[in-house]
C-alpha cells in the first residue's frame, strides 16, 4: 500500500517495490542502569543520572528516544528537501518530552511513555511560508519515528519556524 497525496510526491523511482530495512542491534548490561549497545560498527550507551542510581555517562532511554526523533526528522527533511527542491542552510531543533514516571514504576492507568512531546524546528531558509508548510507536511508524513510517537497517542506539539538567512 502506497501512502501518497497530490502534494506529497514519492521520492523513489518505483514506489510499488518494497524497500525493507532491518536494523540489528546487540547490547550488554551488567545488571546496572548502563547498557552498551552496538549496531553495525557503532557503539552507543544508555544510562541514567546518578540521582536515579546510574553513572550519568549517557542519555537516558527517554532522552535517546527524543534524540532518535530529532535525528529522524533531520534525515527525512534532507530527503524531502531534495525531492521538492527546497533550499535551506541548516536546521536547529529544541525538543522536550513529558512523561509521568509512575507508569514506568508500574502504577496502573498511567502509561509508561511520553504523554507530550514539544518540538521546535528552526529552518534557516529564504523559502516562502507555503514552501515551508509543504516541507513540514512531507516530513511529518514520512518520518518513521514521529509516526511511532503519533500512533502511540503521544500529543505532538510541533512548531516550524523559518529563520531568514543573514
Amino acid at each position: 500500500m502506497t501512502m501518497t497525496t497530490p502534494d506529497i510526491p514519492p521520492s523513489i523511482k518505483d514506489p510499488s517495490k518494497r524497500m525493507v530495512v532491518k536494523p540489528v542491534l546487540t547490547a550488554h548490561n551488567d545488571a546496572k542502569l548502563r547498557t552498551e549497545i552496538q549496531t553495525r560498527h557503532l557503539n552507543m550507551l544508555v544510562d541514567e543520572p546518578k540521582e536515579k542510581g546510574g553513572s550519568d555517562l549517557a542519555p537516558t532511554p527517554l532522552e535517546t528516544a527524543l534524540g532518535a526523533l530529532i535525528g529522524c526528522e533531520a534525515v527525512v527533511m534532507r530527503m524531502v528537501a531534495t525531492a521538492i527542491d527546497f533550499d535551506y542552510d541548516s536546521v536547529d531543533f529544541e525538543c522536550e518530552g513529558e512523561a509521568d514516571l509512575r507508569g514506568a514504576r508500574g502504577v496502573k492507568g498511567i502509561r509508561p511513555y511520553f504523554e507530550t512531546v514539544r518540538l521546535k524546528i528552526k529552518v534557516t531558509t529564504d523559502e516562502s511560508e507555503s514552501r515551508l508548510d509543504l516541507l513540514r507536511r512531507n516530513v511529518e508524513h514520512r518520518c518513521p519515528i514521529m509516526n511511532l510517537f503519533k500512533d502511540a497517542g503521544v500529543e505532538m506539539e510541533i512548531d516550524w519556524i523559518a529563520v531568514p538567512r543573514s
